[in-house]
């Protein structure tokens, strides 16, 4: 399967079981698969930002943080397939394709997200990465040690 920025994806059981690490928003409700990830296509790794339907919690946190630093790109909400949506940065992790385990589909038809969107959220994705590079780490997950696990089996495989 190809896996192409800006689309929907659902990951497999089996990474957050190898990666262990509570910051990750993991599968749930009874064997449905969510929620979802967008996906974010770099050089060697994949990087998947979770979805929540959560808007009502996200937003009192989006309005906290807008009135403490001025803005907020960690967490935005817009409408993706109709609906609105939690994008929730700040929890993005990267994987394998080999952890990849569907697209994500609405009555059969796969969901992508506008080229718009899809720019601002690689913007503000790669912003968090420049802060956390510059030491401000805003990322709940240990991106640092699932980027290394994540390498290493890349390694393996080639």
């Amino acid at each position: 399967m190809e896996i192409q920025t800006g689309y929907l994806y659902h990951i497999k059981d089996e990474f957050f079981t190898k990666i262990n690490d509570k910051g990750l928003m993991i599968n749930h409700e009874s064997g449905h698969s969510r929620p979802s990830y967008l996906a974010i296509k770099d050089d060697k790794l994949l990087w998947f930002i979770p979805l929540s339907s959560k808007i009502d919690k996200y937003n009192v946190i989006i309005q906290n943080k807008i009135k403490k630093y001025g803005s907020c790109k960690s967490i935005l909400i817009k409408k993706i397939a109709g609906r609105k949506q939690v994008i929730l940065i700040q929890n993005a992790f990267p994987t394998l394709e080999k952890y990849i385990q569907s697209k994500h589909t609405i009555d059969g038809r796969v969901i992508k997200i506008s080229t718009a969107l899809e720019r601002e959220i690689v913007g503000d994705f790669k912003y968090l990465l420049s802060l956390k590079q510059n030491g401000n780490n805003l990322f709940f997950t240990d991106i640092d040690k699932i980027k290394i696990k994540m390498l290493e089996e890349l390694a393996k495989i080639k």
